[in-house]
């Protein structure tokens, strides 16, 4: 028996969350970044300090792909690396004050995709979706082998 993948929550969620990427990589291509890149700035903005270990986890990657990343955002000069006061072998990252107009782009991005993929959706309906969407990340953290993904404080309330 065949299934009707519009009706099937679980691969539509990954179909629309697999375009949200595409769109967000398109973006970011467009102002001569990568959407990894947007992330380490956004991740570094609500967690400033992070070592690149504790980045890699929280971004699913592994540490050469950040440090080859970072590599790259230090050379632009938009985050540093400091040692850390406890630990020689560890670098805490930080963002430079250069990075503020890419966090400010990449935050109006964030705002014109969501209102892109949210186009036609009544307010109402759209409280119903984020609702259901954080229930259903509550469901997940708390399974097996769930690990908290740490929420940026800052823009908790925002979307995409």
């Amino acid at each position: 028996m065949g299934t009707d993948i519009e009706r099937d929550l679980l691969i539509l969620m990954m179909v629309v969350a697999r375009l949200t990427r595409v769109e967000a990589d398109r973006r970011a291509r467009q102002h001569g970044m990568t959407r990894a890149q947007w992330s380490i700035l956004k991740q570094l903005e609500c967690n400033p300090g992070l070592s690149q270990k504790e980045l890699a986890d929280n971004l699913e990657v592994e540490p050469i792909t950040v440090a080859r990343l970072i590599d790259r955002l230090e050379s632009a000069g938009l985050v540093e690396r400091r040692a850390d006061a406890q630990d020689r072998r560890i670098w805490r990252l930080h963002l430079r004050p250069q990075a503020t107009p890419y966090l400010e782009e990449i935050d109006s991005q964030r705002q014109e995709i969501t209102a892109f993929i949210t186009a036609g959706l009544p307010d109402a309906d759209r409280q119903v979706v984020m609702e259901a969407l954080r229930l259903m990340k509550a469901n997940l953290l708390r399974g097996p082998g769930a690990q908290l993904f740490p929420a940026c404080q800052k823009n908790n309330e925002e979307t995409a």
